[in-house]
This record gives structure tokens, sequence and C-alpha cells, in this order.
């Protein structure tokens, strides 16, 4: 490289976007995902003795599968090459190829190629690289926001490393937005901007977990707002609010509003107002709020607030629940919608939740035996000891039920569980009357 090329490389670094000009060029950099590349996990450890195999980074957007893949480029002894599944084609493929099979057999070095959403590539292009990938021309690194389990070739995942990662933390959203605002050689040093702590929480609660919108809003917000007499550029919630167009919601998560909110959202399941349930669910997807902690909500006011009035319910917030952990942001508020309908407007019961309650205040306060004829009977001896003598086996008998004492001696006319009259415990309650009588 002369002169003339190092001064456009460094003119083109300066004019990159933040997000990228932020991107660490070693592992102690990287900030989160410490669940793969912290200091004794397996990739961190490949990394830094430069063994890496063929490896696939699978996570949502913004989370730094790009990071760790320029990092493990900066790391490496290996030529590293980069190409975009988006817009590669077989030639580009050939050609990568081609060039690493020369550098493997002029100077014995192994070729690293990076396939940036690579679940973009058709069933034909993965096949290609197969044999290549196979007999170690190159050492693949697929980036993939798609689960690559249904999107990339079998036969590749089979060589490769599967390796998730997760939406980043507030905590390091937080890092990251005061690296970019104040790191002088990488950041925005230069400009002498200052971020409010209201405004460094808004964005990092906002961004959902995607390093890149928080930091593509902290250069906006710079890059657009005045200075003020002291000669300083202030980001404040207002500014950081107009430049992720996201209004402010009075929502934190760690305060009072985020009580107030979860209790009436849960209240108006409880109450069958649909309307105001999904209001509230709005409001706290709206805020940021994990969709995990929102499903996990769901599923008990199923069991406590309906119950067996629906017992559909709890299969609905079950489903609800699996289903925003594969599907995430922003189709899962889509199914956490839909969930907060259905238990809002079935038929309520909190008689299972009272009986349990009941049960366990009679444990408490009762000393009990197991009745004999209820009693373990396959083991040796048990016969001996008169364990299970007398049971009655309900489907011998007609309607596959026959009278006889379940409950200890202690508690044996307690009652625990009374089906209300509401939708299909209306049905559990005749049918119990019908055995009482």
């Amino acid at each position: 490289m002369d002169l003339f090329d190092y001064m456009h490389e460094k003119n083109r670094e300066r004019e990159a976007p933040l997000a990228s000009r932020l991107r660490p060029s070693t592992l102690e950099e990287v900030v989160g995902q410490q669940h793969i590349i912290g200091k004794d996990k397996l990739l961190y450890r490949a990394i830094r003795a430069d063994k890496l195999g063929s490896i696939i980074f699978y996570g949502p957007p913004g989370t730094g599968k790009t990071t760790l893949a320029k990092v493990i480029a900066n790391t490496t002894s290996a030529k590293f090459t980069q190409i975009n599944a988006t817009v590669a084609g077989k030639k580009d493929m050939e050609e990568v190829v081609r060039q690493a099979k020369e550098t493997l057999g002029m100077y014995q070095q192994k070729t690293i190629l990076f396939v940036d959403e690579i679940h973009r590539f058709n069933k034909g292009q993965q096949d290609y690289l197969l044999p290549f990938v196979e007999d170690g021309t190159l050492t693949l690194i697929g980036a993939t926001t798609e689960n690559p389990y249904f999107e990339v070739n079998g036969a590749l995942i089979s060589r490769s490393s599967i390796f998730e990662l997760y939406p980043l933390s507030r905590k390091d959203i937080k890092t990251l937005i005061k690296r970019a605002v104040y790191d002088m050689e990488k950041g925005m040093g230069s400009y002498h901007a200052e971020i409010c702590e209201e405004a460094l929480d808004f964005l990092a609660d906002v961004s959902g977990g995607d390093a890149r919108n928080a930091l593509n809003a902290v250069e906006l917000g710079i890059l657009t707002t005045e200075r003020s007499g002291d000669g300083k550029i202030y980001l404040t919630l207002k500014v950081a609010s107009e430049c992720i167009q996201k209004r402010v919601v009075q929502y934190d998560k760690t305060g009072d509003n985020h009580y107030d909110t979860i209790s009436a959202f849960i209240k108006s399941m409880r109450g069958s107002d649909p309307d105001a349930a999904v209001f509230y669910l709005a409001k706290m997807l709206y805020a940021g709020e994990d969709i995990k902690f929102i499903a996990r909500r769901i599923m008990i006011c199923a069991a406590e607030d309906v119950g067996n009035a629906d017992p559909m319910a709890l299969t609905v917030a079950v489903s609800a629940a699996q289903a925003v952990e594969r599907v995430g942001m922003p189709e899962a508020q889509i199914i956490l919608s839909q969930a907060v309908l259905y238990v809002a407007t079935a038929p309520k019961s909190n008689s299972a939740c009272n009986a349990v309650f009941a049960a366990l205040d009679s444990v408490r306060a009762h000393r009990t035996t197991v009745p004999v004829h209820l009693q373990d009977a396959h083991y040796k001896g048990a016969k001996d000891l008169g364990r299970g003598t007398g049971y009655k086996y309900a489907h011998d008998y007609p309607n596959h039920y026959v009278r006889q004492q379940y409950l200890p001696d202690e508690i044996k006319d307690a009652r625990f569980y009374e089906p209300g009259d509401n939708g299909y415990e209306k049905e559990i309650r005749a049918r119990m009357r019908r055995i009482r009588e």
C-alpha cells in the first residue's frame, strides 16, 4: 500500500458511520456476548490460539456478528476474505476459491471466508462451498439472523460450530453509547458532546438490544444538535427521542411506573377488558420491556385467573411464550397480542388457585398419613405389610368411577377445589356433583 492508498483508507475510515468506526479490533474491546467469548469459553480460546474451525454466528441484528468476524480478521494469521450473500454470485465465490487455493499452494496460508447474511444463499450456492470447506481450502464463518438449522445447508451445519448471539443488555448498550460519545479515537469525542443520564437510559431501553440502533441515534444527535453557549453539544432526552424516532414513554423498568404498568396489564386481563390489556401490552413493548417477562405474566394470569373455566388459555399462553422466543421481535408482538386477547376474553375462574392455597394451608396445619390402600404395592414384601390392600381400580367399574377414600383419615372430609359456574367449570361442577351424589 503506497502513501496515497494509506491516506485514502484513513479518510474512508473517518467518514464511515459511527457504528462501523466503533467496531473493536481485539477481543478485549468487545462488549457483551460473554457466554461465548468469555475467557474460559471455547470461541475465545480458539480465536486466541488461531485454531478456528468453520463457525456460524446466529442472532438478531446489531448483536455483534460482523464485529466478531472483524476481530477474527485482526487476530488470525489466515487470509481473511469477506462477501455478502445478498449481492455475491457464483463468480464471486469462484474467485474466492481460486485465490484461496493459490494462497494455500504458494504460501501455505489458509483462507477464512466470512459470508454475511449466509441464509440469503440458495441451496446451490451453499452446496458449492461445501467441498472447499471439507478439504480445508476455506474456513467458513457465516453470519445469519435466521435460525441456521432451517436456513443453512445441513452438510455445512454438520461441519460448523453454531454460536448464538443474544441481544445486548441495557448495561452493554450504555457502555457502547458512552464510548461513542466520549472516545476521541474511534468515537465522537472531538465534538465535545455530553449525554445526560435520562437520554442514556432511554436509548439503552428503546434500542431493543441492537447496538447499531443506539449508535446511529447518537451520531445523528451529535451531528444535528447546535452547540450551547459553552461550546458543548448536549444530548438531552428530547434529542435522543427525536433521533431514534420513538416518543418518550414514562416507563422505568426498575421504578414504580414499571410495576404500575404490569399491575394494570394483569388486572385488565383478569377484568376481561381486552382493549385495556392490549394497550398496556403495547406500552410495555414500546418501552422495550423484555418479551419473555411479558409472556411469563400472561402464563401466570391464564392459570391464576382463567384456570379451568377455559383450560385452553394456558395452552395458548405457553405456546405464545415458546413462539416469541423462537421468532423474536418485531413479529413477537403479534403473538403476544393474540395470547393477551385470548386470556382477557376467556371466562374467568380462580378456583384452581384457591384450591392449591387451601391445600397448602391444610398441609401446614395437619400431620397426615397416606391411606394404606393407596400406598405403593410394587415392591417385594409390600403385600406382607398390607400396602395397597383393598385398593379399587377405577377403570374396572361403570363409568370408570368407584367410591373410595383418597384423602388421609385426618382430613377425609376436606374440600379444596370448588369449581365455579363459568365456562368449562360449569361442566366440571355438574360432573363432580353427579359423582358425589
